[in-house]
């Protein structure tokens, strides 16, 4: 396997996923805005896409691919017995969580969007919706499950380029907006639930190759499977723990008007780096790791893990560098359209500023969590998470009352640098991980070419200030004109400086 290669099959199908994802905001931002209905199909639309998150992006692999490694290894009808098993659990499992939570959804909706309570029509509104999402929980979960039997075999484009289907679906209803009117928010909801559907089929067409499905509801599970099941509640806690941040944001801020999509919005830029920085990094480099961990070849697993790292950070400190020097030219020129204000523009600006903070320690989170994971070992980060989260939620509670929403990103921050920093103590303690010969000079290297790259950005934006102003229609173009020429400069400097090595898109992990 080869990391950048493979990160980089795995980074352009999302990337792909992501920049439809981005034209699917704007139509919402153009239709809906941030008001009262915005905030009342995000919260139906942030709970099935938060676990589509928690389960798609490289949580359920944390558990699944270590264990399926290990029968693989053994044999292969041992491996298609074990992921039988599983299978087979997790959709009666889902199957009656979801027909559960569907008939007492209202007080569901209460528990998640606590704040709109108060309006009845809001709690309503946010009530159907929801109930019209929920299903894709589901389809999304079993997709998860063939994406990580695909990724234990190295198989990442498909597994990556899944999640555009649901992009494609919305689009195609957002096109409709003006026709649908009034029933547009019904129509994007159900067509969260149809594109999970889809996504299903389409991955189990390839998945047919390493296993096909079998019901049995025998009930009479291995080892191995006791042991998954273990593992399964802590990896998802654990690497999902910045979603989970997000969607306790996400209700603490349901009391104040438009803040949920304030956040929304912010969320959505700095996830496109996150997908490739943190999520794409982890997910590739952990069947891999399993293996050497299983095989016991420290000095490979030691040549991953900073090389993971390395990638890691120069895909994230940059973009940390231009969100945080572009916040608000960013969000105008994306999002800056319709029904989307001025005033919303500046909000959510406000929000993506504070998260770009966190960026590197979200991304730092999924990489440590994998090199725990590789070694079958998911409950020190779960621990770890569950104080994180604590963290959140206490400073959020504290602060809401007399800064508003604006908290909800900077607890988030902070209580992800606190992971991430305890993540690595733990690491190092145990003698997980070590730095090696290279890595130091290569971050130093990384640092200054982010600062000179974040420094030309802010040239670019000033440069370019009456064309990125809120009220220029072309504001977009000029943007990625300026995306791009950093991007060209970012690599330059990084190739003249040596804090990229052309060697490592040929070597061998």
């Amino acid at each position: 396997m080869n990391l950048i290669k493979s990160t980089g099959t795995f980074g352009f199908y999302t990337i792909i996923s992501r920049i439809l994802g981005y034209l699917r905001d704007i139509l919402i931002a153009i239709f809906l805005g941030t008001g009262f209905i915005a905030d009342a199909f995000f919260v139906a639309f942030r709970i099935p896409n938060t676990f589509r998150r928690l389960f798609a992006e490289g949580t359920f692999n944390a558990a699944f691919v270590p264990s399926y490694t290990s029968e693989l290894a053994k044999s292969k009808s041992n491996s298609s017995k074990f992921a039988g098993e599983i299978f087979n659990l997790l959709f009666l499992g889902l199957f009656f969580l979801v027909l559960l939570i569907e008939i007492f959804m209202p007080y569901f909706v209460s528990l998640i969007a606590p704040g709109f309570v108060e309006d009845d029509k809001k709690i309503e509104l946010a009530t159907y919706l929801t109930r019209i999402t929920f299903p894709f929980l589901m389809f999304v979960s079993l997709s998860s499950f063939f994406s990580a039997i695909l990724n234990s075999h190295n198989k990442f484009a498909v597994a990556s380029a899944a999640p555009i289907i649901l992009n494609v679906v919305l689009i195609v209803i957002l096109l409709f907006g003006k026709i649908l009117n009034d029933k547009l928010i019904v129509y994007l909801s159900y067509g969260v639930s149809i594109a999970g559907f889809l996504q299903l089929i389409f991955l189990y067409k390839f998945v047919t190759k390493f296993y096909s499905v079998k019901f049995n509801f025998n009930f009479k599970f291995g080892k191995a499977v006791k042991i998954f099941f273990r593992k399964l509640l802590p990896s998802i806690f654990s690497s999902g723990v910045t979603q989970i941040n997000i969607l306790v944001g996400t209700i603490i801020a349901s009391f104040q008007a438009s803040a949920v999509s304030y956040l929304y919005y912010a969320d959505r830029i700095y996830q496109i780096n996150l997908a490739i920085a943190g999520i794409a990094i982890g997910v590739v480099v952990l069947p891999q790791l399993s293996r050497h961990v299983q095989s016991k070849n420290n000095n490979k697993i030691l040549l991953i893990q900073n090389k993971a790292l390395e990638l890691s950070m120069f895909l994230s400190l940059p973009a940390t560098a231009a969100l945080l020097v572009g916040s608000e030219q960013i969000i105008s020129s994306l999002f800056g359209y319709g029904a989307f204000s001025n005033e919303a523009v500046i909000n959510s600006s406000k929000a993506l500023y504070y998260f770009a903070l966190g960026l590197p320690a979200f991304a730092l989170i999924k990489i440590f969590s994998s090199f725990f994971f590789a070694n079958h070992d998911t409950k020190t980060p779960f621990y770890i998470s569950l104080f994180s989260v604590a963290l959140n939620i206490l400073i959020s509670l504290y602060y809401f009352r007399y800064i508003g929403f604006i908290i909800i990103p900077i607890a988030t921050t902070i209580s992800s640098w606190f992971n991430s920093i305890i993540l690595f103590i733990y690491l190092i303690n145990r003698s997980l991980f070590r730095f090696n010969n290279t890595f130091t000079s290569k971050f130093f290297k990384i640092i200054f070419a982010s600062i000179s790259m974040g420094l030309f950005f802010k040239f670019l934006t000033s440069f370019f200030e009456n064309q990125l102003a809120y009220y220029y229609e072309y504001k977009i173009l000029f943007l990625f004109l300026c995306v791009i020429l950093c991007v060209v400069f970012y690599f330059l400097i990084s190739i003249l400086i040596k804090a990229f090595n052309s060697k490592d898109l040929k070597l061998k992990y």
